[in-house]
């Protein structure tokens, strides 16, 4: 099958507190709320969209009766996200003052600069920084 070129794939993620995690968004990766909430009679949000960098993502909270459950229902992670940024240790930090817990420190790689988060709604960050080039 043949992908067609204007075709854009965007991860929803799932969250146990959806308002929760867009604020810990804003605060760790500088994220932006995009488009309005869609909030469910309950209360709930059924779908709100933010943007990180040039990356659109889509987010709600859980809804067990669909099989929408977050990654603390499920009490671990099926995927990981992985953030190029220009300075991995800036990037880092703020996330961990957000509310971030460190998976794996910072450390230098072949491939530059790298560790791992969780964010405080179970989900798995990769920063990265790839090395200088000459250096």
């Amino acid at each position: 099958m043949k992908v067609e070129q204007h075709v854009h794939v965007t991860s929803y993620l799932c969250a146990n507190g959806a308002d929760a995690a867009i604020d810990f968004y804003k605060r760790a990766f500088a994220a932006e709320e995009a488009g309005e909430r869609y909030i469910e009679s309950d209360g709930r949000i059924g779908h709100a969209q933010f943007r990180i960098g040039g990356t659109n993502f889509y987010i709600s909270d859980e809804s067990p009766s669909l099989g929408v459950v977050s990654p603390l229902a499920l009490s671990g992670v099926a995927v990981s996200f992985s953030m190029s940024v220009p300075d991995a240790d800036v990037a880092f930090k703020r996330a961990i003052d957000a509310g971030a817990r460190v998976d794996r420190p910072l450390k230098d790689e072949p491939f530059g600069r790298s560790g791992w988060l969780v964010d405080p709604f179970g989900h798995r960050w990769n920063i990265h920084q790839p090395p200088t080039p000459g250096a």
